[in-house]
């Protein structure tokens, strides 16, 4: 029997809560039902009226490892035996240290030599703006000037959005704290005047792929040419992998595709399987050491929050680390990889898809809107409709997104994009002799 009053929970959520990106005008119609989602296992879903869906997003891009996962479970439930938080500010806990300690080991000696705990992926790149901004000014420099890509997305903190959000979203707001540049492409950062790479603290990029921006995928280099502009003309490199950070472009971190060592790093997301807030900034013993060399309040980064080095996200993020060992979840995702790219090849060529992109793990279907009539809305659409084939996902705009957890079996994986293939022919109807055509080969 259902235990859950899906009507009543329902009615509260939507007389007392507030989603994010979430037009409030629809999500509170009369005839909108939002879906509660109450239990998982694995790479499935549950909702409050019990049908399953596979998690084709990952919860937001966090869970890897899939939900219920018992050796995080155990972890979380051992530290909380014991404590489940204690103050950052002038006191430590064993789970931050040892995540540190095994965070720094997974890169090569001598790559990072600290962490910084935050709760998400918006304050972990403030931490990293404001560690470059103050580590100029100890250096009695003059640089304070950010530049990131168009399009863009680092976050929606008032500093982080000043890298692009604000622009993206259309806020507003377009420069928030941060001095912020965007550029488009590699060679407008080469064409940068002397004068102004001189007042220029830090490149921020995404590595081989921006997210938000609907999953656009790098040209093979840049990463690397960015890094070597950086170090040609001294600035900092900022790389932002709380999106492509642990597997999710098939190896561990992104920069290793290009073997690049950013000055900072800001990790997220699935930093702790998917199961609690937490957020890394990780920094080069050259920037730490500058600022060690100062007494307060010089060299006091201010900046922290309550539940800063958390002692059970800490816990959740170490024992996801050790099932990446246990489990040798790297080795066994490259077959999930390439049958994600067989199974997404029956999408190519289909009326409505423009492109289809995969990096790694992460799949993206770019749709033609021009016949549907509504711009930016298809993928969303085509979304909703994939409900009804059992698969959660989120699209932008015309984009559909496929990133599920690495533990989804190749049945499921192959479910999900046949899911995606009913749902594009559910929405194009014009279409639907062709995609079954094209599901039959």
């Amino acid at each position: 029997m259902n235990k859950w009053n899906t009507q009543g929970l329902v009615e509260a959520d939507k007389k007392y809560v507030w989603h994010p990106f979430t037009s409030m005008a629809a999500w509170c119609a009369a005839d909108h039902e939002p879906i509660v989602l109450v239990e998982g296992q694995g790479a499935l879903l549950r909702d409050s009226r019990g049908r399953e869906y596979i998690d084709g997003n990952s919860s937001i891009w966090t869970n890897i490892h899939g939900h219920n996962h018992p050796h995080i479970n155990a972890a979380i439930r051992q530290q909380l035996d014991r404590v489940a938080h204690t103050s950052f500010l002038g006191f430590t806990n064993p789970p931050a240290i040892e995540l540190g300690k095994a965070i720094v080991e997974l890169f090569p000696s001598g790559t990072f030599s600290r962490v910084f705990y935050s709760d998400d992926g918006s304050t972990g790149m403030e931490v990293a703006m404001r560690i470059a901004s103050q580590y100029w000014q100890l250096h009695g420099s003059s640089r304070h000037r950010f530049i990131s890509f168009r399009d863009a997305y680092h976050g929606d903190t008032a500093g982080a959005a000043s890298l692009g959000a604000a622009q993206m979203f259309q806020t507003g707001f377009p420069q928030w704290h941060f001095p912020g540049r965007q550029i488009n492409n590699l060679e407008e950062l080469h064409a940068l005047p002397h004068s102004e790479a001189k007042l220029t603290a830090a490149v921020v990029i995404e590595p081989l792929i921006q997210g938000a921006a609907g999953m656009k995928i790098w040209r093979a280099g840049i990463l690397r040419a960015v890094r070597e502009w950086c170090d040609r003309t001294g600035v900092l490199l900022i790389v932002d992998e709380v999106m492509t950070g642990f597997g999710r472009t098939g190896k561990m971190f992104a920069c290793e595709h290009e073997m690049v060592s950013p000055d900072i790093m800001i990790l997220a997301k699935a930093l702790t399987g998917g199961y609690l807030p937490l957020a890394i900034t990780l920094i080069t013993d050259k920037l730490f050491r500058l600022f060690s060399k100062f007494d307060a309040p010089a060299g006091t980064l201010f900046y922290g929050h309550s539940y800063t080095g958390n002692a059970l996200a800490c816990a959740a993020a170490k024992a996801s680390l050790e099932i990446f060992d246990r489990e040798k979840t790297l080795a066994t995702l490259q077959t999930k990889i390439t049958h994600l790219e067989a199974e997404l090849s029956l999408l190519s060529g289909i009326q409505p898809v423009k492109e289809v992109r995969q990096c790694g793990f992460i799949a993206a279907i770019e749709l033609d809107d021009r016949s549907f009539g509504q711009a930016g809305r298809v993928g969303a659409e085509v979304c909703i409709a994939a409900r009804r084939y059992g698969l959660l996902t989120r699209a932008i705009r015309d984009v559909v997104v496929l990133m599920p957890p690495f533990c989804i079996s190749l049945e499921q994986l192959t479910q999900a994009v046949q899911a995606i293939r009913q749902a594009i022919c559910d929405v194009y109807p014009e279409s639907s002799q062709r995609i079954s055509a094209d599901a039959s080969r």
